[in-house]
């Protein structure tokens, strides 16, 4: 299992080699990665695709896919090519479309062929001031007293 993604991440299966794998007959989120170098980092994985299928045995996986040139030339191989999947537990479609949109975001592989940004704009909700937001101007000392610009000689 890999974890990719932010914070905690998704846990896929994997990485397989791509050139053995069977796909599975699943809906699922995949990851094509390969190892920049496997002999000194063999544990190491970069990744340069993220899809999605709802079928991935139908998805033309391992080599009949329509990027896969693309992942055999960022890999300088195919044997050198990885896959992770992630069967997103009772997603949909549009889940699985949301997880993509976020790794591709993250990762920016290469031959995704949209990219995406992690943005927050603020019309998305408007900004936001509160007095409580700003920085803290009292400190209370061990006495209980309360003291204005700490370090001052002020109070």
């Amino acid at each position: 299992m890999i974890r990719l993604g932010s914070l905690a991440g998704y846990p896929f299966e994997g990485p397989r080699v791509l050139g053995g794998w069977t796909p599975p007959a699943i809906a699922a989120v995949f990851a094509i990665l390969y190892r920049a170098d496997p002999d000194g980092r063999p544990y190491d994985y970069a990744v340069i695709d993220v899809d999605h299928a709802d079928n991935l045995a139908a998805a033309g996986l391992p080599f009949g896919h329509p990027r896969a040139k693309c992942w055999e030339r960022r890999a300088a191989n195919k044997w050198n090519l990885h896959i992770c999947t992630y069967e997103v537990p009772g997603g949909l479609r549009s889940h699985r479309e949301q997880i993509v949109r976020e790794l591709v975001a993250i990762y920016r592989p290469g031959c995704a062929p949209e990219q995406f940004d992690q943005v927050w704009k603020d019309e998305w909700i408007g900004s936001y001031r509160a007095p409580t937001a700003g920085p803290l101007t009292t400190t209370r000392n061990p006495s209980g007293s309360t003291e204005r610009n700490p370090g001052s000689g002020v109070n």
